[in-house]
């Protein structure tokens, strides 16, 4: 799965090589690389952590790369929404698979420091609630912290603001689908509290951002990718 990943942003960047920059193209070779040698299935059974935390190495390094080489325009835009859509997805799955059914004891502290470890987010987590580590203030944390890059709501803002400026440069005709459903989850996620969430429990609301994010995927699409030509072609 990994590989198949890899091999498939690889073509990606291959067919976009003159918008992305040489650092960007040459940093996802290196980790396609590292993946698909031939000693790399050797390498992952004798050491299998060292070897993930290379390759998480190399994606933090790859998005460092981005951010500092890649013209802050529109395909950098498409890109940081194509990263924050797939976080805020990927950490919503995590939490609901943590607590969307109460399955992990409040003292279970291993299996909360491990989801806090697969999130990212073990020590800035202990820099805002010390050694406290309950289900309750990772729920709070990941999912609405607004400075920790890895939470859905900062996820969420940065589509929106990332939607917006992509919106501004095209004409929809009022606001677009895709607009229109990054506001609507940044606002979810803005307005939901601590307390309504223990209320009616998790499970709903993560499920719910996974759902908008693929929808938010679809209309992007749709909007961007598969419209009809004669949409684009002048009267």
């Amino acid at each position: 799965m990994l590989s198949r990943s890899l091999a498939h942003a690889r073509e990606n960047a291959r067919q976009v090589r003159d918008q992305i920059t040489t650092e960007m193209w040459e940093r996802l070779n290196i980790l396609y690389l590292r993946v698909t040698e031939s000693s790399a299935e050797r390498t992952f059974d004798r050491q299998h952590a060292a070897f993930l935390h290379e390759v998480i190495a190399d994606l933090h390094l790859f998005k460092g790369a981005a951010d500092a080489t890649m013209s802050h325009g529109e395909g950098w835009r498409f890109l940081m929404l194509g990263v924050y859509i797939e976080r805020a997805q990927l950490i919503a799955r995590l939490l609901r698979a943590a607590f969307g059914d109460g399955a992990v004891p409040t003292g279970d502290h291993v299996t909360l420091m491990n989801v806090l470890r697969m999130g990212c987010a073990l020590e800035p987590y202990l820099r805002t609630y010390t050694a406290e580590i309950e289900p309750k203030h990772i729920l709070e944390f990941l999912l609405f912290d607004e400075d920790f890059p890895r939470s859905i709501r900062f996820a969420t803002a940065r589509i929106e603001e990332s939607m917006a400026d992509i919106a501004s440069h095209v004409a929809f005709g009022g606001r677009g689908r895709p607009e229109r459903l990054a506001g609507r989850l940044s606002s979810r996620l803005e307005f939901t509290d601590l307390e309504e969430l223990e209320a009616n429990g998790a499970a709903v609301l993560l499920a719910s951002v996974v759902a908008d994010c693929g929808r938010i995927h679809e209309a992007l699409y749709q909007t961007f990718v598969a419209y009809p030509l004669e949409m684009r072609l002048p009267a």
